[in-house]
């Protein structure tokens, strides 16, 4: 970037769900905003995108693709292909730099670029992710109703998926794989609800390709192959990038991994950084994400217009 090029009102680092919208809110305003984006969203692996008003059943790819073009209709929109690897600065005056090179200056900075899943280590899980293991009742407890369902533990929270799938299957299966031990209340409530509880660890994922046909089990009771059609599970995550660790951002702790701290604007511990999406909240879904990047945006609007 030309030294003598004025900086953009905002830099949003990361193009996806949360800083599309966010860039959408900033350019209707007419503020200079410019989007760093690697095209690589977290959702990249699912077939569909389900649950998102509008959009149930598209892929996420195409999601994205109306999107850019949507917000890059706006005059003041600019998306660079290029990953923001370092930022430093204060409010008004924030450096960021990029992977190819040259700094890019601005007056806020929101940072959207998500977090990376950290997958259960099984032979035969990480090329179904996002296929036939999968992480959301909510985002794909319909397509595999009435199937044979399992929940992978790898903590207590898992108890959550459990209770909640014999709404989509009466065939439902908790793993614990020793993570943890359900106590007699949560069986309890496991069972009210129709749900197996299976101590054994699973060792394995059995199925053609991205299919699942089953898992491969051993422990106290012996070897056995439980048959399975889909298996949920939530993987611990971390931070995609380390803008908000560099720039002195506050994070909480998430029920699976770090969450950045922000208030209600979405604004975090460090005056004029904001950030929005699956790395500012502990529940995730791509409208939570949307609608993160749409608060972040107004916020930030609203900072520089009042501020």
């Amino acid at each position: 970037m030309p030294a003598q090029e004025r900086p953009y009102d905002v830099i949003i680092a990361g193009g996806s769900f949360a800083g599309l919208s966010a860039a959408m809110q900033l350019a209707r305003a007419r503020r200079r905003v410019l989007i760093l984006d690697t095209g690589l969203p977290r959702n990249r692996f699912a077939h569909a995108s389900h649950g998102f008003l509008g959009q149930d059943g598209r892929t996420p790819a195409e999601i994205l693709e109306i999107g850019r073009a949507q917000v890059l209709a706006y005059p003041t929109a600019e998306l660079r292909e290029n990953a923001a690897v370092r930022a430093a600065g204060r409010s008004g005056a924030f450096e960021v730099e990029l992977e190819s090179g040259g700094l890019a200056r601005a007056r806020r900075l929101i940072l959207a670029t998500g977090v990376v899943d950290e997958l259960p280590d099984l032979p035969g899980l990480r090329e179904r992710w996002g296929r036939s293991v999968l992480h959301c009742p909510y985002c794909h407890g319909y397509e595999v109703a009435d199937r044979r369902l399992g929940v992978l533990a790898v903590s207590e929270a898992n108890m959550h998926q459990a209770l909640l799938l014999p709404d989509w299957s009466g065939d439902v299966t908790l793993f614990t794989n020793g993570a943890f031990e359900p106590d007699a209340a949560q069986r309890e409530a496991l069972a009210a609800r129709g749900a197996r509880v299976e101590p054994r660890r699973v060792v394995e994922l059995l199925g053609d390709g991205t299919e699942l046909e089953g898992v491969r089990v051993t422990g106290q009771g012996g070897k056995a192959v439980i048959a399975l059609d889909a298996l949920f599970t939530a993987s611990r995550t971390r931070m995609a990038s380390p803008l908000a660790g560099q720039l002195g951002c506050a994070f909480d702790d998430g029920s699976f991994g770090p969450v950045v701290r922000t208030d209600a604007s979405k604004e975090t511990t460090v005056p004029g950084v904001y950030a929005a999406g699956d790395m500012a909240r502990a529940s995730h879904t791509v409208t939570w994400a949307a609608a993160d990047g749409v608060s972040a945006g107004i916020a930030v609007h609203r900072s520089l217009a009042l501020g």
